[in-house]
């Protein structure tokens, strides 16, 4: 979310917003290519992973094409389906800045694509991640308003003191949040579907936690950027999810944060619900395995 080096404004060339053209006409033949193959690879991949609402976005918003989408374009559809719209930025924004184009339905995406050899990763987010990753999702009016809700909710935070754990909110859900389906679990977060690996990894490999989603725990945990997630927070739906946050006073529990430790990233508690990769999840009493 920060931008670090531009604290009195920002950078030049960037409206006071941070907004920037998108500049879609000055894209290469070798950019496009680029969002091709990361497209193409992912969208064989996601099918029977992705949730349901990624996967009607995906179609709705027609990313494909033949490269890099032009946010104008894809801003009408998404603009009649939620009211959303897309906005291009230099790069990470700062925290009030990102909250505000969040409580106001605009989706602040990078606008330059990794090289052909940074398919498999890049630490700062580029156009791939921010569009096939985060926009599918916000066609969808439950998501759309939870993300709105969030950027509400971050300007409120400012004055507290606990970004941070806000944030883990943010990387837990909206970046790494797995979805339960009869189906068994489905990925919705950006930081999963925008990559190839931890598509498999969070749903197939054995070694992370899947755990219940549960507010105040995920507030507590913290998480890792420079690996694969050792810990993953189920959602029932996308309306739980909505609900648990647009419901609930934050203020008592950035009051209990003071004094409560942090929750190690590995560690499962005796209430936490464990999710096994198939359609049952272990009940907090007993270990025992219960149906869902």
């Amino acid at each position: 979310m920060s931008a670090d080096g531009f604290a009195n404004g920002p950078p030049p060339g960037a409206r006071p917003d941070w907004t920037i053209d998108q500049g879609w006409d000055s894209y290469s033949q070798a950019e496009h290519d680029v969002w091709i193959t990361l497209y193409e690879r992912q969208a064989s991949l996601l099918p029977g992973r992705a949730c349901d609402p990624f996967l009607r976005g995906l179609e709705a918003l027609d990313l494909h094409r033949t490269g890099i989408p032009d946010f104008n374009r894809i801003n009408e559809e998404l603009q009649r389906l939620t009211g959303w719209s897309v906005v291009a930025v230099p790069g990470l924004v700062p925290d009030e800045v990102f909250f505000d184009h969040l409580a106001n339905r605009r989706f602040p995406a990078g606008q330059f694509i990794r090289r052909a050899d940074q398919l498999d990763y890049l630490q700062e987010p580029d156009v791939f991640h921010d569009v096939f990753g985060h926009v599918p999702m916000l066609t969808d009016p439950v998501f759309a308003d939870y993300m709105q809700a969030y950027g509400k909710g971050g300007q409120r935070a400012l004055g507290y003191g606990h970004l941070h754990n806000l944030a883990r909110l943010y990387w837990y859900t909206v970046e790494f949040g797995l979805l339960q389906t009869p189906r068994g679990l489905r990925i919705y977060g950006a930081g999963i579907v925008s990559s190839l690996a931890e598509s498999i990894f969070a749903l197939d490999d054995p070694s992370p936690n899947r755990l219940g989603f549960d507010l105040e725990r995920v507030m507590r945990t913290p998480y890792r950027i420079d690996d694969f997630q050792q810990v993953y927070f189920v959602i029932p739906s996308l309306q739980s999810l909505l609900d648990a946050t647009t419901q609930t006073d934050f203020a008592p529990i950035y009051s209990r944060l003071e004094t409560a430790a942090d929750v190690p990233i590995a560690e499962v508690l005796s209430q936490d619900q464990v999710f096994t990769r198939g359609t049952q999840a272990y009940a907090a009493a007993g270990g025992r395995l219960a149906d869902q």
